[in-house]
């Protein structure tokens, strides 16, 4: 009785808290997490190929989210668009195989600032992809966006890690499913579009698993639940927040997953980050920071 009590008094303090200082700490909950689940994934790397990793981060992933799905309805994961989910999967398997890969082999800092590009390629797929108004501050920040790159990587004077060119494809496939994602939303809930993924997820990551398949230690066990756990925590904070306030007001706080990267990879794995990545890091984050202030912007004077 004291216990349900206390988390009733818990719940009420917390829904008294102002939106946007909820959905800020969402972030930070999820960005953490992010961080986590990839030095897990480094860690785990030393035994288990990341075809395979992947492979249980999705399945594990799955059935933490089990309980949030069932606790919203069945009902709602009906769709009329099952091709399109079919293709985002695909599209989100390969990005992650990619990534995967590279985390087990790359310094985590560079693949975290790398990945920032996500939306800077999103924005340019927006305007060719579907259709929307071409606008000369987006090619300007997507022209800053592909400058902090070539800082971070300062090709022809540095050498180039495969592992970079993996994390720049599945940054491109990311937002390719981000695109996906926008269609699938026009008619799509969100929990039928987080619940797909998870399914597909599984699905198609199992034939590259089954091709590189070792059997996990015990200790490996442990860790292909934590990251299917952190990985889980990491996307429905993310959902969260984005769900509850202006994605705007949110958004600078995903730069906290390269300071948690940078800092539990110089204690686990002894990495330091040059200061090239994260000068180039700065760069594309305020490039895409920019895009989606302006995208809201002009959204605003659309329906004003």
């Amino acid at each position: 009785m004291r216990f349900r009590t206390f988390s009733k008094r818990l719940l009420a303090d917390w829904m008294a808290q102002t939106p946007v200082l909820r959905c800020s700490i969402f972030m930070c909950v999820s960005t953490l997490a992010f961080a986590v689940m990839q030095v897990s994934v480094r860690a785990v790397s030393a035994e288990l190929p990341p075809f395979q990793i992947a492979f249980f981060r999705n399945l594990f992933g799955l059935a933490f989210l089990v309980p949030l799905l069932v606790g919203q309805g069945w009902a709602q994961m009906r769709t009329q668009r099952l091709g399109l989910h079919a293709l985002r999967g695909l599209v989100n398997i390969g990005a992650m195989l990619m990534f995967f890969t590279a985390v087990a082999t790359t310094p985590l800092a560079k693949v975290t600032a790398l990945s920032f590009t996500a939306p800077v390629f999103a924005a340019a797929l927006s305007v060719l992809v579907l259709g929307e108004t071409f606008r000369l501050h987006r090619w300007t920040a997507i022209l800053f966006g592909f400058l902090g790159m070539l800082i971070i990587l300062r090709p022809g004077l540095a050498i180039i890690e495969p592992g970079a060119f993996l994390v720049l494809g599945s940054a491109v496939l990311w937002a390719v499913a981000m695109i996906i994602i926008k269609i699938l939303s026009r008619t799509e809930s969100s929990v039928a579009i987080v619940a797909w993924m998870g399914v597909s997820l599984c699905l198609f990551s199992i034939g590259p698993a089954l091709m590189v398949w070792q059997t996990p230690s015990p200790t490996a066990w442990l860790w292909l639940a934590f990251i299917g756990f952190t990985g889980s925590v990491a996307q429905v904070s993310l959902s969260q927040a984005l769900k509850e306030t202006d994605p705007t007001a949110v958004l600078p706080f995903d730069f906290l997953k390269l300071i948690w990267t940078a800092l539990l990879a110089a204690w686990l794995f002894g990495e330091i980050p040059d200061i090239h990545t994260w000068i180039g890091a700065g760069v594309i984050f305020g490039s895409g920071l920019y895009i989606a202030r302006r995208e809201r912007r002009a959204a605003a004077q659309a329906k004003a």
